[in-house]
């Protein structure tokens, strides 16, 4: 009786909850307490299935109900996993991660980067790559310039473009707006004197670049002219240039390889497969106004496999050759289609495109024209070497400097000061 009484308190009490149907085990059976006169009554319950929802339940995750698009964007706060027995587990994702997936959506709304922890704009640029944020054509510039602006050659320090024009064409303005390069690849890109490309590598954004390669992009005299202007007025754009080809330009000569004269840090110089006339005279002028000596083998600074794309965007810029080659397949059918007709003689052959490649006879045709500093490429030879052709040297250096003087004196005005120059000039 008093365990009935002290039952009955405990369930007409305010301060507990109610907990619905109450059974209690005395003396090995089961009693079910009835809450509204506090008695106790034999009940055997009913085994039902234990369900932890109801058949009619379901559940949904998502970040926006109201934008479906950037719904199915997006990932949710939750990761799951299965276990060794086949159930499904969730974890909630880290409060960083959320935060990093929030910014780098809107990463285009970005104002600066500059003083931000370099770690953590890392991470953020590769959660913003991984959305694919800087193939968008208007936001992925504006986003990619808030990293080049505040981290320059850690984004990329190295750009290899080599036979990628159609790359160059559609993303010209993301390539402007990468900052301090040390290497550049242009090779087989067919620019041309004109291009707005060449014309961005005189700016100020790009003097840090100490590799160039322009080999086989139709540049003549007038095309040298224009890209040495600052360095040979004003001194100032590519004069930390140590690597320069200029190979297979046909259209290339005697004069234009008097504006790389300029180029007083130039290590290494590759001319081969250019319209030259005087070979000699070219190989001497070279030698003793700028020290580089003619290579009788070539040299591997000018192997393509040195320069490579290496940086935070690398694969920024494989995104966007991937958007392209997916957007001239349709071109590619095209092509297949006009082989097989080919094939059944339906129509002429067309000659297939002239690619990099096949300008390579006519480098050797006209000969090795490569060039190297020599005390760069004897840095590695024994001391005494050294001291024996210590004095031919000095005397090389004495004639050097007084052609120089007399280049300085005699061509000073036709060379550096011309009117086109200072035209050239007043477009920077």
């Amino acid at each position: 009786q008093s365990w009935s009484r002290g039952m009955s308190y405990c369930l007409h009490s305010e301060s507990h909850l109610d907990t619905g149907q109450i059974y209690v085990r005395e003396n090995g059976k089961l009693h079910m307490v009835n809450q509204g006169a506090g008695s106790v009554q034999n009940v055997t319950p009913k085994a039902r299935p234990f369900s932890l929802f109801s058949r009619s339940f379901s559940v949904e995750l998502c970040m926006n109900r109201e934008d479906n698009k950037a719904r199915r964007q997006r990932t949710d706060h939750f990761i799951f996993t299965y276990t060794k027995e086949g159930n499904l587990r969730y974890s909630a994702k880290s409060l960083f991660s959320l935060v990093l997936g929030y910014i780098s959506d809107n990463v285009d709304h970005i104002d600066s980067l500059i003083g931000f922890p370099e770690q953590i704009a890392e991470k953020l640029f590769s959660a913003a790559e991984a959305r694919q944020k800087f193939t968008e054509p208007v936001t992925g510039l504006r986003a990619l310039q808030k990293f080049t602006e505040a981290y320059g050659s850690l984004v990329l320090c190295s750009l290899c473009l080599r036979n990628r024009y159609l790359v160059i064409s559609e993303k010209l303005e993301e390539i402007k707006s990468f900052r301090e390069l040390t290497c550049l690849d242009l090779s087989c890109c067919k620019l041309g004197d004109e291009h707005e490309l060449l014309e961005h590598l005189t700016k100020e954004a790009l003097s840090s670049v100490k590799r160039l390669l322009l080999k086989d992009n139709s540049l003549s005299d007038a095309g040298l002219r224009r890209m040495t202007a600052p360095v040979r007025v004003l001194k100032k754009g590519l004069e930390n240039l140590l690597v320069l080809d200029l190979s297979c330009n046909p259209k290339i000569t005697d004069v234009g390889i008097g504006y790389l004269l300029s180029f007083k840090k130039l290590n290494y110089l590759d001319i081969s497969g250019t319209g030259l006339k005087d070979v000699n005279a070219v190989i001497k002028r070279l030698q003793m106004q700028i020290g580089l000596v003619h290579s009788k083998v070539p040299l591997k600074e000018f192997d393509h496999s040195n320069c490579k794309t290496e940086g935070w965007a690398e694969q920024t810029v494989l995104q966007w050759e991937q958007a392209i080659m997916e957007a001239m397949k349709p071109q590619d059918n095209l092509r297949s289609r006009a082989a097989a007709l080919r094939f059944y003689g339906k129509t002429h052959r067309v000659e297939e495109v002239v690619k990099c490649t096949l300008v390579e006879p006519e480098t050797k045709a006209s000969g090795n024209l490569q060039f190297y500093k020599e005390t760069v490429q004897n840095c590695h030879l024994p001391f005494k070497k050294e001291v024996a052709g210590s004095h031919e040297l000095k005397n090389n250096k004495k004639r050097a400097l007084a052609e120089q003087e007399r280049e300085r004196t005699s061509k000073q005005k036709h060379l550096c000061l011309t009117v086109e120059d200072w035209d050239l000039l007043n477009t920077y």
